[in-house]
């Protein structure tokens, strides 16, 4: 294995780096591995990070494709936990097809789309790295798939109804740390620990081997990386350090109020320990009152007094 941190951090490189056309074969290898096609993106198109505050620019990236099929890619990366994140999701695709259909077309020009989340956190309840997932009509009484008619499947160019409705992909990174053969296994790992070693067979790996070598950077750009890299790292610690105490306390109260009373309580005094780090850092980083409020559900008072 090479020295690892020798590469910037993904979600930095879809702030900066790969809006360039010069670096789409970077994406492009990600979305070749991931839907196990070659995919070629022609444009990037407006993304609703540019119009997300300054905490949810630092929290999340998002970056909004079209590939030569006029099919759209939303690509997010979660750094800390949300509670909603499947209802983003949704919420994120539905958007999209609403934007991207003029006044007064058909529903036949609605667009594909394909919505990949590279998440930090651990959402859901699975053991999986990966998931997939697709809208499919199934008869209630036979489990018969419903297919398309030999004329929509001209029609639309496809061959399953689930080709017309938004796929979603959840890669689950956070503690992927094993270095494999397997393609899709290597992307996985250079997301997790941004090292890519020197036998990286995985489409998009070897481009960004060259283009995202921390070197490359203009001196002007590596203080504001590392400080994003320090905000990263201490939001997820204040995550980390309050579930553990929520879990602690939890733990000691159920013993003299019962099991399942102290299970209750520690998942609530975790989560308003999680709230209370958050604000607090938010705090210390000088953001406004409101974006606080907003985000933590805490009041203008209780934000004062941490």
């Amino acid at each position: 294995m090479e020295e690892q941190n020798k590469y910037i951090r993904f979600d930095w490189a879809m702030k900066r780096l790969l809006r360039d056309k010069a670096n789409f074969s970077v994406l492009e290898g990600l979305l070749t591995t991931l839907l196990n096609e070659k995919i070629t993106i022609n444009k990037l198109l407006e993304s609703e990070s540019n119009q997300e505050d300054e905490y949810d620019k630092q929290n999340r990236v998002d970056l909004l494709a079209e590939n030569d099929k006029g099919e759209l890619f939303i690509i997010e990366v979660q750094n800390n936990t949300e509670y909603a994140y499947f209802q983003r999701m949704l919420f994120g695709t539905s958007k999209l097809i609403t934007e991207y259909i003029n006044r007064g077309q058909g529903y036949d020009h609605i667009r594909k789309i394909y919505s990949v989340n590279i998440v930090y956190f651990n959402l859901g309840n699975g053991t999986d790295v990966v998931y997939h997932g697709k809208t499919e009509f199934r008869g209630i009484h036979n489990g018969e798939l419903l297919n398309l008619t030999p004329f929509q499947r001209q029609k639309f160019n496809v061959t399953a109804v689930s080709n017309l409705y938004p796929e979603y992909y959840i890669l689950k990174v956070n503690d992927f740390n094993k270095w494999s053969k397997v393609p899709l296994e290597q992307w996985i790992y250079f997301l997790n620990t941004g090292d890519i070693p020197s036998d990286a067979t995985a489409p998009g790996l070897k481009e960004a081997r060259e283009k995202l070598r921390l070197e490359r950077m203009s001196k002007a750009e590596p203080n504001a990386y590392y400080r994003h890299l320090d905000n990263v790292v201490i939001l997820r610690d204040n995550i980390v350090t309050a579930r553990g105490e929520g879990r602690l306390e939890g733990r000691l109260e159920g013993r003299l109020e019962g099991r399942a009373e102290g299970r209750a309580e520690g998942i609530n005094i975790g989560a308003k320990k999680t709230k209370a780090g958050i604000a607090k850092q938010m705090k210390m980083d000088g953001m406004p009152m409101e974006i606080i409020m907003k985000y933590t559900g805490f009041t203008q008072d209780e934000i004062e007094k941490l």
